[in-house]
């Protein structure tokens, strides 16, 4: 590993960046989302930067790089994305005399620290990195990712932050503590913050949190297959289809799809003839239940929406 990850504070911290053009904008703006206080010294600035000095989010010095000693000095973090090579060496070897972290742009060489691709769920951030070797990659993964963790997630995190302290009173035995957010991070109540119903997502972990442990219900998921292409499966319905416990399923549902269930869940076909006659929806329903109230997490899983 060539590099360790590191999250860093710079919320109400200066930063400095040095360079106006494209490059040092992307910079800028991913500074201003972390709530730093950003001085750009560039003698010119691309259009963006411009409004953003304009409105006061940004600090302007419109000037070439001079005493780079002196200009970087008091900066939590400093950025050079300049097109003049000697003067990104220059800013590089100053904050290093400094004790102060530095990334050049596309000078992993020169960089005490490199910017990765994020997935940004605050609370939960996640970051991709190549080490520089293929930025490119490092996007096409953030891609990835960005389909598969949802928004909801930060949510969540922000409910188990709000809650956390009380938690870690109530239920003293670490171990105890841990089976819960485990079950409240893949159960029922992270459902309810999936579907936008938080007020009681978080009563009933205050009620988990009087009992001292989470209730457990099973749950019965409805999930419509599409037309049989996996491709057009939304990502809730994958997710679903991950954490089932058991599937019910008839002749509509692709293989393709089914192949896409969790591995280890048990699957019901209830799509056969039995005494001549199709099973009636009446009994799926009452499979369902049944399953249900065995704790099972059930996913009927039918072709169409």
């Amino acid at each position: 590993m060539d590099w360790l990850p590191l999250f860093i504070s710079v919320k109400d911290r200066p930063c400095l960046v040095v360079g106006g053009g494209e490059v040092a904008a992307r910079k800028v703006a991913l500074l201003l989302r972390a709530g730093a206080r950003v001085t750009v010294l560039a003698p010119g600035l691309v259009p963006e930067l411009q409004a953003l000095a304009r409105s006061g989010a940004v600090t302007h010095i419109a000037r070439v790089l001079g005493d780079a000693a002196a200009d970087v000095a008091g900066h939590r973090l400093v950025l050079a994305a300049t097109d003049d090579a000697a003067a990104n060496r220059a800013v590089a070897a100053a904050a290093r005399r400094h004790g102060i972290p530095v990334n050049v742009a596309d000078r992993p060489d020169l960089c005490d620290f490199i910017l990765p691709s994020i997935v940004d769920r605050s609370p939960v951030i996640v970051a991709v990195s190549s080490g520089g070797a293929s930025p490119v990659l490092s996007r096409l993964l953030r891609a990835r990712l960005e389909t598969v963790i949802p928004a909801a997630y930060g949510r969540l995190a922000d409910l188990a932050g709000r809650l956390r302290g009380e938690v870690k009173r109530r239920i003293t035995d670490a171990r105890a503590r841990r089976r819960l957010w485990e079950a409240v991070m893949q159960g029922s109540i992270a459902e309810l913050v999936f579907a936008g119903r938080e007020d009681e997502a978080e009563a009933a972990v205050r009620d988990a949190i009087q009992r001292g442990a989470i209730a457990d219900g099973g749950e019965v998921y409805l999930v419509g297959a599409g037309p049989g292409d996996p491709d057009l499966l939304t990502f809730r319905a994958l997710r679903l289809m991950q954490q089932a416990d058991v599937v019910l399923y008839d002749r509509l549902v692709d293989p393709r799809i089914l192949d896409l269930v969790r591995r280890e869940a048990e699957r019901l076909y209830v799509g056969k003839r039995r005494a001549f006659h199709t099973v009636r929806q009446e009994e799926i329903n009452r499979i369902l239940v049944e399953l249900a109230r065995q704790g099972k997490r059930v996913l009927r899983l039918k072709g169409g929406d």
